[in-house]
C-alpha cells in the first residue's frame, strides 16, 4: 500500500531520461498512483511535461546525479536511456537504492562490449562474430579480420547514432570519424561486427515480473542508420524461431536480473536466429504496442516493477507504427498534417512534444491497426507521410 502523490506515504518513482518513451511509462505509473519525477540534460522534455516535477542535470556527472537521488530519496529508480553515471548507480543500489532491472543491467546494456561479451563468451548464445577497436590503425586491422561489408558502432551510443556500413577498406576512416561523433560517455572504442546475412530483424518484449517471464508477440521493424523507421506486430515467424527467439531473450534477461521490460533485438537467418542488442527498459520498436496489445509495453514495464502481476498478454489486433523524423535543427517549428493523418482509418497519432529538433529526431508516430500486419504497414505509413515538419526560422 501507498499513499496518494506528494503525500508522505507516496510512492515516488524517478526517471532517468525523459524523451517519449519516458512519458508514456509516467503516464503509466501516474495510472496507478505513484508521483512521478523526470530527469534529463535538457528542460522540457516530453516526461517533465506529464510528471509531477523535473529536474535538469548532467546524468554523466556521478555527483550531480547522487546529489538529486539523494535529494529526493526515489523508492525507484528508472534509467531511460543510455547517457548515466552507471558505475554511481552501482555504488547507490549497494546503499539501498532500488534500480530498474538493476544498476548491473543498466551498466552492462550501456556498453556494447560488456553486453556482447556476456551473450556470447559468457552465455553461449549465437551472435555475429566481433571484434573491438581503440584507435583507427586498430580499426582497419579488426576491419580486416572480420571482413567487408562489416558494421561499426561505438560502444556507447543510443538510437544507432555513430553506428555505419563499412562496406570497403576503403570506407574505414569515415566510418571511424562517424563512431566518434556519435558516440556517448567520451569513449572512443568501437565494435566491428560482421554482416549478417539476415532475413528479418525482430524485438522480442520480454517482462520479468512475479509472475516470471512473459513475451509478448514479436515485433518486426526497418532501420535506417540503426535508428528505427517503422514496426509491426506481430512479425510472422516459424514455431522453432520463436522457441529459438523465446530461448535466447530468456537466457540473457535471466543473465541481467531484475524485474521489468526488456526489448531484445534479433536477427532472423535462414537457418539461425542470433541475438543482437538488448535494453532495460521498454524499446522504440515497442510503441506499437499502444495501438496493438491489451497492455502496451509501457504499462508492462509498470506493473512489473511496482511487483504486480503480468497475465498472459493478449494481442488484440495486428499494427504498425511509422516515425515522423525532423530533418533540421531548430527551436522554431511546428508540427503539421494532423487532420490529414488523422483521418486515415484506424489511425491515433502521437506528437512527442520535444522542444528543438534535430536532423534524423523523432517527434512524432503514427499507429495504425488492421486485419493484417501489412495492411496496417501501408496505413501508418500514409498517416506518417500526411504529417510535415513546418520550419519558421
Amino acid at each position: 500500500m501507498y499513499g496518494p502523490p506528494l503525500s508522505k506515504t507516496a510512492r515516488k518513482m524517478m526517471l532517468l531520461g525523459s524523451g517519449e518513451l519516458g512519458k508514456e511509462v509516467i503516464i503509466e505509473a501516474q495510472r496507478l498512483g505513484i508521483e512521478t519525477i523526470a530527469v534529463d540534460r535538457y528542460a522540457h522534455a516530453p516526461a517533465m511535461q506529464v510528471a509531477h516535477r523535473s529536474y535538469v542535470i548532467n546524468m554523466l556527472d556521478e555527483t550531480e546525479l547522487r546529489a538529486l537521488i539523494e535529494t529526493e530519496k526515489p523508492d525507484l529508480i528508472v534509467p531511460e536511456i543510455e547517457a548515466i553515471a552507471t558505475p554511481e548507480l552501482v555504488r547507490l543500489e549497494q546503499e539501498g537504492y532500488r534500480v530498474i532491472p538493476t544498476a548491473t543491467a543498466s551498466r552492462l546494456t550501456m556498453d556494447r562490449e560488456g553486453i556482447r561479451r556476456l551473450a556470447a563468451e559468457t552465455l553461449g548464445l549465437p551472435t555475429a562474430k566481433y571484434a573491438f577497436a581503440d584507435s583507427l590503425d586498430e580499426l582497419r586491422q579488426a576491419v580486416a579480420e572480420i571482413g567487408t561489408p562489416c558494421v561499426i558502432k561505438p560502444i556507447m551510443s543510443s538510437s544507432g547514432k555513430g553506428q555505419s556500413v563499412c562496406r570497403t577498406p576503403d570506407d574505414v576512416d569515415t566510418c571511424w570519424s562517424y563512431a566518434m561523433e556519435g558516440g556517448r560517455a567520451k569513449k572512443s572504442r568501437v565494435i566491428v561486427e560482421e554482416f549478417i546475412r539476415f532475413e528479418s530483424e525482430i524485438t522480442l518484449l520480454t517482462v520479468r515480473s512475479v509472475s516470471g517471464t512473459t513475451f509478448c508477440a514479436p515485433i518486426g521493424h526497418v532501420q535506417k542508420d540503426g535508428d528505427y523507421i517503422e514496426s509491426w506486430q506481430p512479425h510472422e515467424m516459424s514455431e522453432s524461431q520463436i522457441a529459438d527467439a523465446r530461448h535466447i531473450a530468456k537466457t540473457i534477461t535471466d543473465a541481467l536480473g531484475g524485474a521489468g521490460i526488456y526489448g531484445v533485438e534479433l536477427f532472423l537467418g535462414q537457418d539461425k536466429v542470433y541475438f543482437s542488442e538488448v535494453s532495460p527498459r521498454p524499446h522504440d520498436t515497442g510503441m506499437v504496442t499502444m495501438a496493438t496489445q491489451d497492455l502496451s509495453e509501457f504499462a508492462l514495464h509498470v506493473r512489473a516493477i511496482l511487483g504486480f502481476p503480468i497475465p498472459t498478454v493478449r494481442l488484440l489486433t495486428p499494427g504498425a507504427s511509422h516515425t515522423l523524423k525532423a530533418w533540421r535543427e531548430s527551436a522554431d517549428f511546428a508540427v503539421g498534417g494532423l487532420e490529414k493523418a488523422l483521418a486515415v482509418p484506424n489511425t491515433q497519432v502521437r506528437v512527442f512534444g520535444k522542444p528543438e529538433t534535430k536532423a534524423g529526431r523523432r517527434m512524432a508516430v503514427a499507429l495504425s491497426t488492421a486485419d493484417t500486419a501489412e495492411e496496417a504497414r501501408r496505413l501508418a505509413a500514409e498517416a506518417a507521410d500526411a504529417l510535415t515538419m513546418e520550419y519558421r526560422g
